[in-house]
C-alpha cells in the first residue's frame, strides 16, 4: 500500500488521451469456454458510459440469481469521510486485481482492492471546507462531490475538490496517476485563477461542483452550480481543461445569474457533442417584461468541445414557461439529459424537471424555446436523479426515481418509474414504491435479457432493492445499510455490485446458478 500524499507532482504519462473508449468495452463479458476468465472491463465514468445510460451487462446476474444476492462481509471497504460520488472500477494493464476508486468529502481519493476492499493507495488532496466557512450548504465538510472520470490511455483520473486554502475555499481540478495516486505534473488548477485570467468572475465560496466529469477530444469537462440553499451570486458554468498540457481550454457561462449546472449525472456525451442542463436564473418574472432576454436558465444545451455557447435553436431547448419555472424554482437542472438511440436509428434526448415533467427532444434539433417533441407529466413532485435507459420486450425504457403519480396508493408515494420511449412520445409502463433518494442503475444478463433496475433507499430505509425491468416486480431487498447519502449510485463490475456510504464501500455478490451461498 502506498502512503497518503499531499499534491506531490509526478511525471505525466506520455500518451495523452484523445478518444473515449466505446461504451461496449465497459460491458462485463462472458469468458470463452475452456479459458481463464478475461479481466472485467473498467468502468471509467459515471453511469457506465459517456452517454450516462446507467446500463451494465453482467452475464450471470439473472432474475433468479438476483434473488440470492448477498453482502460480501469479507470485503473491508473502509474509507475516510462521506461519499456522494459513484465509485469507479479500473483494471491495471498487465493483470492483477481490479481496483475500486472512491472519492470522499474528506478530500481523499482511494484505490481499494476490488476483491478484498483493502486499500492499495490513498491520496489526501488537502483539508475540506467546513460548512461554517460557506454562506449555505447541506454537505459538511465539503470536499469531493462530483464523480471523477478515468482516462485509461494516460493512466490518469481527473476530479474537482473543494479545498480549504490559506485565503478561503478553493475549487481545484486535479489529475492523479492511477497506479499510485500521485498528483500529475501541471495539476491542480485553481478554477478562480484560471477564469480570472479570462476576465470571468467566479466566487468560489458560492459555487459547488456536484456534476460527474466527462472526457471528450482530450479535454475533461465539469459543471458548476450553487450550494444547497441557492445563496449568493453565481452562474452556471461548464469548463473544459486540456489534459495533455494542463490548462483551461474552454468556458461556458450562463448569461443570467444563477442557472447552475448541478445534476449528479453532469454532462452526457453523444455523437461528439456535450449535453448539459441548467437550473433557474434570475430573469425577470412573468408579467410586464415580454422583451426581457432569456438568461440561459431552464435550458438543455448541445455544445462542441470548444464550448462556443451556440445561440442556434438547434443547439438549445427551454420550456415555453421557463419564466414561471424560474420564479417557482422548478428547474430542469436536477437531471442529466439522457441520449437515446431508438431501434430505427432515430436519435432522441430525454430531460426531466422539478416540475415533474419529462421532455422528449430531437437530439439533432433541440428546438429552441418551447421546441419539445412531447411533454408528459410523470411525477407529482421534483425529479432530481439520473435516469437509466435499457431495452425490454422490444421497447426502449427509461427508469428514474421520483415522487410518483403512477403508483397505486396516491401521488405521495416515492417510487421508481419506467417510461417507454418512442420517436414521438413517452408512455408509462410500470411503477414500484421506494423509500429513499438513491439513483438507479440497470443490469442485464445480455443486451436486453433479465433487466433489473437497482436503487438504494438512501436517507430512507437504507435498503438496496432490485426490480424487474419489464414489470417493476421486486427481485431483491437487502437489510438496511448505514450512511447512504442522497444520490448514491451503485456500480457493477467484476462480478460484484458496489455501493458507497459514510466511511465504507459495501460489496454484494450473487451465485450464477441462483443458489444461496
Amino acid at each position: 500500500m502506498s502512503g497518503s500524499r499531499h499534491r506531490r507532482p509526478a511525471a505525466r504519462p506520455s500518451r495523452p488521451w484523445r478518444h473515449m473508449l466505446p461504451a461496449a468495452l465497459l460491458l462485463l463479458a462472458l469468458a470463452a469456454p475452456g479459458r481463464a476468465a478475461a479481466p472485467a472491463p473498467s468502468v471509467l465514468t459515471y453511469h457506465a458510459d459517456p452517454a450516462r445510460s446507467g446500463h451494465y451487462v453482467a452475464p450471470d446476474l439473472t432474475w433468479t440469481a438476483a434473488a440470492h444476492m448477498h453482502r460480501d462481509r469479507r470485503f473491508d471497504g473502509r474509507v475516510p469521510g462521506a461519499v456522494y460520488a459513484q465509485p469507479l472500477f479500473w483494471n491495471p494493464p498487465g493483470g492483477g486485481p481490479g481496483r475500486v476508486i472512491v472519492a470522499t468529502e474528506a478530500d481523499v481519493v482511494m484505490a481499494l482492492d476490488a476483491a478484498t476492499g483493502r486499500p492499495v493507495w490513498q491520496t489526501r488532496l488537502g483539508p475540506p471546507v467546513r460548512g461554517a466557512a460557506l454562506p449555505c450548504t447541506n454537505i459538511d465538510p465539503l470536499g469531493i462531490t462530483g464523480t471523477p472520470v478515468i482516462d485509461p490511455a494516460a493512466g490518469a483520473i481527473y476530479l474537482d475538490a473543494m479545498v480549504a486554502g490559506p485565503h478561503g475555499p478553493q475549487q481545484e481540478v486535479f489529475g492523479l496517476r492511477l497506479a499510485d495516486g500521485a498528483v500529475l505534473q501541471g495539476w491542480p488548477i485553481d478554477v478562480h485563477t484560471a477564469l480570472a485570467a479570462r476576465g470571468i468572475p467566479f466566487i468560489t465560496a458560492n459555487q459547488n461542483q456536484r456534476t460527474a466529469l466527462a472526457l471528450l477530444d482530450g479535454r475533461v469537462f465539469l459543471g458548476y452550480g450553487g450550494l444547497a440553499g441557492d445563496c449568493g451570486d453565481y452562474h452556471g458554468t461548464v469548463l473544459g481543461f486540456d489534459t495533455a498540457k494542463p490548462h483551461l481550454a474552454a468556458a461556458w457561462v450562463t448569461r443570467g445569474k444563477k442557472g447552475g449546472v448541478w445534476s449528479p449525472g453532469g454532462i452526457s456525451v453523444a455523437n461528439g457533442r456535450l449535453f448539459f442542463v441548467t437550473g433557474n436564473t434570475d430573469d425577470p418574472p412573468p408579467g410586464p417584461h415580454p422583451a426581457a432576454p432569456w438568461g440561459d436558465g431552464e435550458g438543455v444545451f448541445r455544445e462542441t468541445p470548444a464550448l462556443a455557447h451556440s445561440t442556434d435553436p438547434h443547439d438549445f431547448f427551454a420550456p415555453a414557461n421557463y419564466r414561471v419555472l424560474n420564479t417557482q424554482d422548478l428547474d430542469l437542472g436536477g437531471t442529466v439529459p439522457l441520449p437515446i438511440d431508438l431501434p430505427d436509428g432515430t436519435r432522441r434526448l430525454v430531460a426531466m424537471g422539478k416540475d415533474g415533467k419529462a421532455y422528449l427532444l430531437d437530439r439533432d434539433d433541440l428546438g429552441g424555446i418551447g421546441g419539445a417533441l412531447a411533454v408528459r407529466q410523470v411525477a407529482a413532485g421534483p425529479i432530481i436523479t439520473a435516469p437509466v435507459v435499457y431495452r425490454s420486450g422490444g421497447q426502449v425504457l427509461v427508469a428514474f426515481r421520483a415522487p410518483a403519480v403512477l403508483c397505486p396508493g396516491g401521488s405521495s408515494t416515492t417510487a421508481v418509474e419506467a417510461l417507454a420511449v418512442t420517436a414521438a412520445g413517452l408512455r408509462p409502463v410500470w411503477c414500484a414504491p421506494l423509500d429513499g433518494r438513491g439513483i438507479p442503475i440497470v443490469t442485464t444478463s445480455g443486451p436486453d435479457a433479465d433487466p433489473i433496475v437497482w436503487v438504494a433507499g438512501a436517507e430512507g430505509d437504507g435498503r438496496l432493492r432490485g426490480y424487474r425491468g419489464d414489470t417493476g416486480r421486486p427481485v431483491f431487498t437487502s437489510p438496511p445499510l448505514p450512511g447512504l447519502r442522497h444520490f448514491v449510485t451503485p456500480l457493477v463490475a467484476g462480478g460484484r455490485l458496489y455501493l458507497a456510504g459514510d466511511g465504507r464501500v459495501f460489496a454484494f455478490t450473487w451465485d450464477a446458478a441462483g443458489e444461496a451461498r
